[in-house]
């Protein structure tokens, strides 16, 4: 699943992430609700994990209400410390599909997920496969392979191509890279993103090949199927 996560307490946050990333899920996760309500009304996730009470002028009921008058109808799981019988029907009528209270197993979240995802009337399936060109990567077998090559990744390495192929034809920054695959919210200083993307290079692009990876100068980096 491609999960959008909306929860400014960092604890909670890192705890889903976490548990999310390590069950083969890709995770964007934002504290606030103006950056929440601009990626949950602009990019297209499998479901959304939304905390009630936010930062800022905008909380999550908001943000559904908002999706719900779009016509968007992607799955929404409320995250909430409001308990009571009057506070999971608000958030339900506001347009949640599900009403979780704080403090939670994360195993509970991820069964509801599935749940969700299965009734989702979308009637959207996980994607279990991407393809950049002949680059190809099988999410549930985490097999990657390019024409008949098959590539041997560590782990770190899978997540970092398995962000810039579901990010084809943009350019993707250092930053969101290093919030995408490593979890930072800040810049560490590191040069942690050039030297993975180095070694990937290496092992996506063997000689012969078209280069799938560009270098954007003062930008990032772009993964296109023309090269």
């Amino acid at each position: 699943m491609k999960v959008l996560l909306v929860e400014d307490n960092e604890r909670v946050s890192r705890f889903v992430v976490k548990g999310l990333r390590e069950a083969g899920h890709t995770v964007e996760h934002v504290d606030n609700g103006r950056d929440g309500m601009f990626l949950a009304t602009g990019e297209p996730f499998d479901v959304i994990v939304m905390d009630r009470m936010l930062p800022g002028d905008i909380d999550g009921l908001t943000i559904i209400e908002t999706l719900r008058k779009m016509g968007t109808q992607t799955p929404v799981l409320i995250l909430s410390a409001l308990s009571s019988v009057d506070e999971r029907i608000k958030g339900l009528r506001s347009g949640g599909d599900d009403y979780l209270t704080k403090p939670f197993a994360f195993g509970e979240l991820l069964a509801r997920l599935d749940a969700l995802m299965r009734r989702s009337p979308t009637g959207a399936v996980p994607e279990t496969s991407l393809a950049v060109g002949d680059l190809r990567m099988n999410l549930l077998s985490r097999k990657v392979s390019r024409g008949e090559r098959v590539i041997t990744l560590q782990n770190q390495e899978f997540k970092l191509l398995e962000y810039l192929m579901r990010h084809v034809d943009q350019v993707v920054t250092r930053t969101m890279l290093l919030e995408g695959v490593w979890g930072y919210h800040f810049d560490p200083q590191t040069n942690v993103v050039d030297v993975h993307i180095s070694k990937l290079r290496q092992k996506i692009e063997g000689e012969g090949e078209p280069p799938l990876l560009r270098t954007v100068r003062n930008a990032g980096y772009m993964m296109t199927a023309g090269g």
